[in-house]
């Protein structure tokens, strides 16, 4: 795989955007947003015949796909796949593991767990496709499809998503859009139309996932205010809560990634965590512990066969299309969006922890939550405990977690808390959508303009008010599922692609095993010089004039001898780097640089007396060697001219060995 520019030459103008992402993803966006106007009444009616069509006729592309996504995570995870790094070899994670989980679970979850936690169950149990209604076998049902419609199911469309455009981004410098996961498949052509299409769908998707969220969101804050302060239910209410969450969600994604979005993050875990802890506390702490252990055995029991169940004999469809497909559906509109973001924090981790990390630790604490608030519901509800919660939900599907904390101690102050980290989770959801957006319409740009942060944020705000206005819910619940099905393909593909740039990785490992390493320290070098490069601590003004002086000569005269084999190749020197690059067309590259890397001494290095000194005094440097793949972990300092120019041909002779595997 060759490593083309990170943008397209004449991608982005003066203003910042990709003009053939943004315009036609925000016309289209628009389009949809005019035409749900002009239906009228009638709006919700097209929703739910478009949404009845999907699921009956390409129902099993999503549950075949979303099984095939899980079965590939979980064969890059136990593969030696799962040993490479996301980036060079020596990165180190951008985040802490508490910080990156608290990020998966706003960006990914948060909404869903407070508006479904008590609903979902409640509903099931009520009406289950299986069982008998309100009975003991109803309850179990609900608590197993609960499980199903929110494990490791959903998260494998985030991590293949995400890994893909980690892999690609940090290991291969490829732009952190979704078009970069087609490059081993294209090639150039993600530069083009195939590209803006892709990246066009990756937005489209985004933005009506979020917009789905965020009409949950402001219903259940509604509900809830109902509950606490006998605000009205009504659309005005829900279209002007969108406009004023809108705006803090506004305000947090221009503040960035690690001033607003981190720190809220973090504050919705701590709420979260604090609310899960009152519910296990106070409520039936033991049917929790008990309940928890059994839902883990029949979700293991059942896994396989919910993952491939369509209902194709019985040919009942209804249930299967408001519940399991809309979940499928929702989850790959979320992964543009999820999975960039989830890419963006993930920097060094390797393919083994990524998997790990995504699949099961959102969604063991997403098990622990539906049991505390659905089997705490359920168990209410089957003691006959008044109010009824399953009459709440029946009534008013947002109102379930609200009647669920009136049976617990200071019911109207955790209602209260629970409104605020609904708000939260709204923001975060918002702004990490609207900056996955503008990542997008940027060209993939790390840090893209403020102004279409704003623009993007306001947009999901008007498109969940309007959906809000012209169908409620099942509006959105359709235009996720309908979104969400053309970017299934582009999924699929991204897998493609990624498997064969792992193939192609796994291909040069091999060819550098089966390359023998040249000992070129020892050439011209008796053993007393070589001990004394070997015990030296040089300063790092010693290791940038040897990089200067002996390495970038050094690389230059290989420069030189290949390009009179008339193939391209040149040297540059960059803040202290020499590289060296030869080109090779549609081929993969070969890239050797030599750059200082500063060290702490080691406890035997120091001098009498200095045992003392920090800072500058306290360290070292080397002249290490990077590939394209990062760092080779060895130190050329000290190496003369000659030596060097053999170390570079040994990495380029493995270098051709495994363009040869590949071919």
């Amino acid at each position: 795989m060759n490593n083309p520019p990170t943008t397209h030459p004449d991608a982005q103008n003066k203003s910042g955007i990709l003009a053939p992402v943004f315009f036609p993803a925000a016309g289209i966006i628009l389009a949809m947003v005019v035409l749900t106007m002009l239906a009228g009444d009638t709006a919700s009616a097209i929703f739910s015949a478009v949404q009845r069509w999907i699921s009956h006729s390409a129902g099993w592309i999503y549950m075949l796909a979303v099984s095939g996504f899980l079965l590939f995570c979980l064969f890059l995870a136990a593969s030696k796949h799962g040993e490479i790094r996301l980036g060079p070899n020596h990165s180190k994670p951008d985040y802490s593991f508490l910080s990156w989980f608290a990020m998966l679970f706003s960006a990914g979850i948060g909404i869903g767990l407070l508006f479904f936690g008590v609903a979902e169950p409640l509903t099931h149990y009520m009406a289950p496709p299986d069982a008998d209604p309100r009975t003991i076998e109803a309850a179990r049902e609900a608590m197993q499809i609960t499980f199903f419609h929110w494990g490791i199911n959903a998260w494998a469309i985030y991590a293949v998503v995400g890994l893909s455009l980690a892999y690609f981004s940090f290991r291969h410098q490829l732009p952190l859009t979704i078009r970069s996961a087609l490059y081993p498949l294209i090639g150039e052509r993600i530069h083009g139309p195939i590209g803006h299409f892709v990246d066009v769908l990756a937005v489209i998707g985004t933005l009506f996932g979020v917009a789905t969220s965020l009409g949950f969101g402001v219903a259940q804050v509604n509900a809830g205010l109902n509950h606490l302060f006998d605000i009205p239910v009504s659309t005005s209410v829900q279209v002007g809560l969108i406009a004023i969450i809108t705006a803090f969600a506004t305000i947090s994604v221009v503040s960035g990634l690690d001033a607003g979005i981190k720190r809220l993050s973090e504050i919705n875990m701590a709420l979260a965590i604090l609310l899960l802890v009152f519910v296990i506390v106070l409520g039936p702490t033991l049917l929790f512990f008990n309940s928890f252990v059994q839902n883990l055995g029949l979700y293991a029991e059942t896994l396989v066969t919910r993952s491939f169940r369509l209902n194709a004999y019985s040919g009942e469809q209804t249930w299967l299309a408001n519940w399991t497909l809309f979940y499928w559906g929702w989850w790959i509109s979320w992964s543009p969006f999820v999975g960039i973001f989830i890419a963006r924090i993930s920097r060094g981790r390797t393919i083994r922890e990524f998997v790990t990390g995504v699949l099961l630790v959102p969604t063991a604490f997403t098990f622990i939550w539906m049991t505390a608030f659905g089997n705490g519901a359920l168990s209410f509800e089957m003691a006959g405990a008044m109010p009824s919660i399953a009459d709440a939900v029946k009534d008013n599907l947002p109102l379930g977690l609200f009647s669920f904390l009136e049976h617990l101690p200071m019911a109207n102050v955790v209602s209260f808390v629970a409104i605020i980290l609904i708000v939260t989770f709204f923001v975060t959801s918002s702004d990490s959508g609207s900056l996955v957006i503008d990542t997008i319409t940027s060209g993939g740009h790390l840090h893209p303009p403020v102004w279409q942060r704003v623009f993007w944020a306001v947009t999901e705000g008007v498109v969940a008010a309007v959906l809000m206005v012209g169908g409620g819910l099942g509006a959105l619940q359709t235009a996720t599922i309908t979104t969400a099905l053309p970017f299934t393909f582009v999924i699929i593909l991204a897998c493609m692609g990624l498997m064969r740039g792992l193939k192609m990785e796994a291909a040069k490992l091999r060819g550098a095993a089966v390359t023998p390493d040249v000992q070129i320290i020892g050439k011209s070098t008796n053993w007393k010089q070589r001990l004394g490069v070997l015990l030296s601590h040089p300063s790092e003004t010693e290791v940038v004039s040897y990089i200067a002086n002996i390495a970038r000569p050094a690389l230059e005269k290989v420069a030189e001898e290949i390009q009179n084999t008339d193939c391209e190749a040149k040297v540059q020197l960059i803040k202290n780097k020499a590289e060296l690059r030869i080109l090779h067309g549609d081929e993969m590259d070969f890239r050797y640089s030599v750059l200082p890397r500063g060290l702490l001494r080691p406890d035997f290095a120091y001098l009498p007396g200095k045992d003392d000194t920090k800072g500058e005094d306290q360290r070292f440097f080397r002249a290490e060697v990077h590939l394209l793949e990062g760092s080779q972990h060895y130190d050329v300092y000290g190496y003369s001219e000659d030596q060097l120019i053999h170390d570079v041909l040994n990495q380029y002779d493995k270098h051709m060995h495994f363009l040869h595997l590949a071919r």
